[in-house]
């Protein structure tokens, strides 16, 4: 019964110590590490020995990456593979690079540089998706490009696994290498053809049963049970478990598999990051911080050159490139996955290996304090008339027209949802408008629609300019970030104080900010759809117009949207 013992107290010191980071809004995986350093037997002890929990991190290990494969299906993948490949292929390979060589001048042999080298390529994105999440910004240009880097990523760590053999010179020479890629292709390839007629067939029958518990069963012996059979053939478990995370979800049932699994998930896939916490010694390091820390700023500063360097060869916009570099500034938790790999070949000496585990479990305890630098960054880059030209796109989508022949026009910026059907409602109506857009797709779209629209950042003075902001009748920000609706805000009161300026914003909470920042009215998307849920339910219920405009009345006032409530009133009446 010690198993049961070792996992009551580390769940009991996890739950402990998550509780109290997430007081700092440090994130969960943070937690976990740190959680399983402290009662592990370095530190505390109170785990005496790591490998009563080993077998169940392997399982984590499964949960970990079948979930990361039932949140991407193949019709994601194909509509995101110009970016994941292009910009995912050449982050991968210019950071591993960056790091081999850095490697090489420290002293340190070519196979365990090429090993530190994968460790550090892979950011965590865990962490950086929650991170975007929280500020409502996956859709955003720099969120779109950041996930695609992170799913290639995610796609590389197999193969990167595969490596870790014939790097300690026990998997053979290059035929071998060869022969293991391709043997994995030839499993791919069966698996996803294959897997996605029996497995829709399999799932289809059970869900017809409407048993809950035998649909989670099934989905479970579908993971497990592809992840055996990988191996059987050959391939690593975590590559079967992936697999069959993608072939679940091409499924019209991989929200109710992902839905049923995430207790499962989070249970097992927490226990793998408390194993690997379990591996820190704290006492080391504190004894080893000066190079730990060297270590680490290196690391975020050295991903984030490289990946400017990336974003400057893309011609990527300033701001995009630097919330890009910034969120991906990290040691990711795939990259314990590869040390663990690596720890039963000696390809790291234990001192480099301690170093590199600190360094990567510090990196991402950092990862929101260095996310939240991202706007301060952006505005002293933009100071640089040198920053400003390296991270200009290529002009012949902003360049075909501007707003110089409109006044009293309305400006929207922001072709998402709420953008598109603005502009509709605008062309309908004939008045005039023009749209700008960071992503050339939604201009190209706008276009086609035949609607005036400019590819640039709203938060330039120039591209203000070019939008004759100063002749414009009202300006709409329909941006999914709150962070550059703000500077746009404050760019546009430098250039037109008496502009009418309306802001579209996710959550209650940040609306205070929009109004310091110069925004006549702020319609929060929160609040909004909690105002139609009220009417659509009183008027139900049989409540006369007089009581469904008091409600109102209330929910806006509580929340010091007064303007807000009224001008949607006034728009649902109409």
């Amino acid at each position: 019964m010690s198993e049961l013992r070792d996992l009551v107290i580390l769940f009991a010191v996890a739950v402990a110590v998550v509780v109290l980071l997430h007081r700092l809004r440090l994130p969960a995986i943070a937690g976990f590490l740190v959680a399983g350093a402290v009662a592990g037997p370095a530190a505390l002890g109170l785990i005496p020995d790591r490998e009563n929990v080993e077998q169940l991190a392997e399982l984590g290990v499964i949960a970990l990456l079948f979930g990361i494969g039932l949140e991407l299906p193949l019709s994601k993948l194909r509509k995101l593979w110009k970016p994941v490949l292009i910009g995912g292929a050449l982050q991968v390979a210019l950071t591993m690079a960056a790091a081999i060589g850095i490697s090489r001048l420290a002293g340190l042999e070519f196979r365990p540089a090429v090993l530190i080298g994968a460790v550090i390529s892979v950011s965590s994105t865990a962490i950086v998706l929650r991170a975007l999440q929280d500020r409502a910004q996956v859709e955003s240009p720099h969120g779109r490009t950041t996930l695609s880097i992170l799913v290639f990523q995610d796609l590389c760590v197999v193969p990167l696994m595969m490596l870790v053999p014939f790097l300690a010179g026990e998997g053979g020479g290059g035929k071998e290498l060869g022969l293991a890629f391709a043997r994995a292709g030839g499993v791919l390839v069966l698996v996803l053809l294959g897997g996605r007629i029996v497995v829709q067939r399999i799932l289809q029958a059970v869900a017809r049963t409407r048993q809950q518990s035998l649909f989670v069963l099934t989905v479970l012996t579908i993971c497990l049970g592809t992840a055996w059979l990988a191996s059987q053939a050959g391939v690593s478990l975590a590559l079967g478990a992936f697999l069959a995370g993608m072939v679940v979800a091409d499924s019209e049932y991989r929200h109710q598999a992902l839905s049923d699994l995430i207790p499962f998930r989070e249970a097992f896939t927490s226990l793998f990051f408390l194993s690997v916490g379990m591996l820190l010694d704290p006492r080391a390091l504190f004894a080893d911080i000066l190079p730990i820390g060297a270590m680490v700023g290196g690391v975020i500063l050295g991903k984030f050159v490289v990946m400017m360097a990336l974003c400057a060869l893309l011609r990527m916009p300033l701001r995009v490139a630097i919330f890009v570099s910034v969120g991906l500034a990290q040691i990711g938790e795939f990259s314990f996955l590869l040390l663990d790999e690596a720890a039963g070949y000696d390809l790291l000496s234990p001192a480099v290996e301690a170093r590199l585990l600190a360094t990567a479990v510090i990196s991402m305890l950092l990862t929101p304090f260095v996310i939240a630098l991202a706007p301060s960054l952006t505005e002293l880059f933009a100071r640089s008339r040198t920053m400003r030209r390296l991270f200009s796109r290529p002009e012949p989508i902003e360049s075909r027209g501007t707003a110089q022949d409109l006044g009293g026009h309305v400006v929207i910026a922001g072709y998402g949802l709420t953008g598109q059907e603005l502009a509709l409602a605008l062309q309908r109506c004939r008045a005039p408008f023009v749209i700008v857009d960071l992503n050339p797709d939604n201009v190209a779209r706008a276009r086609a629609a035949g609607q005036k629209a400019l590819f640039g950042d709203i938060t330039s003075p120039v591209m203000l300019e070019k939008l004759g902001v100063a002749r414009a009748r009202e300006l709409v920000i329909a941006v999914n970030d709150p962070n550059a609706a703000e500077r746009a805000l404050r760019a546009v009161r430098q250039t037109a104080p008496d502009l009418r300026v309306l802001v579209r914003v996710p959550f209650i909470a940040d609306v205070a900010g929009m109004r310091r920042a110069g925004a006549d009215e702020v319609v929060p998307m929160e609040l909004e759809s909690a105002a139609e849920v009220i009417v659509r339910v009183l008027r139900r219920a049989g409540a006369d117009e007089e009581r469904v405009d008091a409600a109102l009345a209330d929910l806006h006032g509580r929340h010091g949207c007064e303007e807000t409530g009224a001008s949607a009133d006034q728009a649902r009446r109409a």
